[in-house]
């Protein structure tokens, strides 16, 4: 559709342009079956890596006289997230089947549901930078199976001319939420990308890798544009395929945000019916490219699938399944930060990993779940566990290192048993020995010297081999403590407590 004030206007006559943004979030649920037909999942961990085509079985390749049984595990996961988003569970849900031509599509239909989905209406309490929150609207959050897959590489990254159709994704379950256009930013969107991450991984619901697919964002971009004499006009809206990053999300809003007003300059076309264009986001060269014309609802002939029966949720089902909901991750954020006192970074990283919180958790029961131990623990974790993760390229749970024995070693750095570089040993021994943390500090001699002749004798030293350092601390410079405490914890392989040592220098120095 042409915009019938372009003839008439230049494109200096914008005032200002505003970003107008959708997304659907495809999110693969990681049951061990697909979603009609008990052929392995690529999706469930036991099954990811599989050969080419060998998920497949007669109903995946769509052999004649093959019929298709719901998964009711996929439902459950899917009422799960449609719960912790606040939508409405329907009591009654259909299948229907969404016809189109794809190679990757054996049926030459994908079943799915239209007008009688699994979730309704909900909202998403989407934390900004600011401190403030902002409310994204959930329109629905639909369940239906995931198509295949086509390449153009042969193994060992060698070129094919052809398509290479591979069959092991189709029929996965798949949950496609659907929010209203509510984001004014690529920032938001990001944002929110995030956290639905991290919760659809904490409800179980998916492993969320998404370099391998398990979570694409495709999100629905148009600008409003406002001339000068107040009068509006929207651009066609554009919808960007099958991002796997956040870094591709982010870069196709800008890029587009820049495009469509550079295009309406053009060509003046408005937002309309059969304007809708798909396109795919170039990572090399940052852009994006036209795919084709979007279909609207019409032209996939939509219609009930006869081999399926509707969905009946009773009140009985649908509380079994609320009453495996455990507290979500932003709750989780917000109560460590109100109640131990982290930082919202701090708290934010604890929950990003389930099973890592979860620990995390069991940790600061066993030392006492005072604020203090959620803070020390907290920062532990945080310090050396995620350390030591990094380097074996494991989770934090997964490193030995058992509840007591971390509630252990906060008690120990509490009664200035132990300094922060031996609690951070401690740790790494803690990760291989299931013996006390006590044992292992006396082993290893991490234990902090309280012998005042001692501590006493170390001061003097680091005073003699450092003099220029000993009077600027005589003179009021107290940054220069620092080098003399330095000497003493060398002198003493870090078994001497900085803040004794500290008192003890500013007290024979400042007489």
């Amino acid at each position: 559709m042409t915009n019938p004030l372009y003839s008439v206007l230049m494109p200096s006559a914008i005032a200002h342009t505003r970003l107008i943004v959708g997304l659907e979030i495809h999110v693969e649920l990681c049951t061990r079956s697909k979603m009609f037909t008990r052929a392995p999942n690529p999706a469930h961990v036991d099954f990811d890596g599989s050969d080419p085509n060998s998920l497949v079985d007669p109903l995946v390749a769509a052999l004649p006289g093959t019929l298709p049984v719901m998964n009711r595990t996929a439902v459950e996961m899917s009422a799960r997230v449609g719960m912790a988003l606040g939508c409405e569970i329907a009591k009654q849900c259909r299948w229907d089947r969404k016809n189109y031509f794809y190679p990757d599509l054996p049926k030459g239909y994908q079943i799915s549901q239209y007008d009688q989905p699994l979730c309704g209406e909900g909202k998403f309490e989407l934390p900004l930078e600011d401190g403030t929150t902002k409310t994204i609207g959930i329109i629905r959050a639909h369940l239906e199976e995931d198509t295949g897959k086509l390449g153009h590489e042969l193994p060992g990254g060698r070129h094919y001319d052809g398509s290479l159709v591979d069959l092991n994704r189709a029929g996965t379950p798949l949950l496609e939420i659907v929010t209203a256009p509510d984001f004014a930013s690529a920032a938001e969107v990001v944002a929110f990308a995030q956290n639905l991450r991290v919760l659809c991984r904490f409800l179980g619901v998916t492993e969320g890798v998404m370099q391998k697919g398990h979570i694409r964002f495709e999100p629905n971009i148009n600008v409003e544009i406002t001339l000068e004499d107040g009068t509006t006009v929207r651009t066609p809206i554009v919808e960007v395929k099958n991002l796997n990053s956040f870094k591709a999300v982010k870069g196709a809003i800008e890029y587009e945000f820049v495009r469509q007003v550079e295009a309406w300059k053009q060509d003046g076309r408005v937002m309309g019916r059969g304007m809708k264009a798909t396109r795919g986001w170039l990572d090399e060269k940052l852009e994006t490219v036209l795919q084709r014309e979007k279909e609207d609802a019409h032209d996939y002939r939509y219609f009930p699938d006869p081999d399926l029966v509707p969905v009946q949720m009773d009140a009985a089902w649908l509380q079994e399944i609320r009453a495996s909901l455990t507290e979500q991750p932003l709750s989780r954020q917000r109560r460590y930060q109100h109640e131990w006192g982290l930082q919202p970074v701090d708290a934010e990283n604890l929950v990003a990993e389930r099973e890592d919180c979860f620990y995390f958790e069991a940790c600061v029961a066993a030392a006492g779940a005072t604020p203090a131990a959620g803070f020390a623990v907290g920062k532990l974790l945080l310090n050396a566990g995620s350390k030591r993760a990094n380097e074996k390229k494991s989770l934090i749970h997964e490193l030995g290192a058992t509840p007591a024995q971390v509630a252990e070693l906060v008690k120990l750095r509490e009664a200035n048993d132990v300094g922060p570089q031996a609690a951070d040993q401690l740790f790494g021994f803690m990760c291989d020995s299931n013996e006390t943390v006590l044992a292992l500090a006396q082993k290893h001699g991490l234990l902090q010297v309280r012998d005042d002749s001692a501590l006493d004798a170390w001061v003097e030293e680091a005073i003699l081999a450092q003099p220029q350092a000993a009077a600027d601390v005589a003179a009021g410079k107290d940054a220069a403590t620092g080098r003399l405490v330095g000497h003493v914890m060398k002198l003493s392989k870090g078994k001497a407590d900085a803040k004794s040592i500290n008192e003890r220098l500013l007290k024979r120095l400042r007489k």
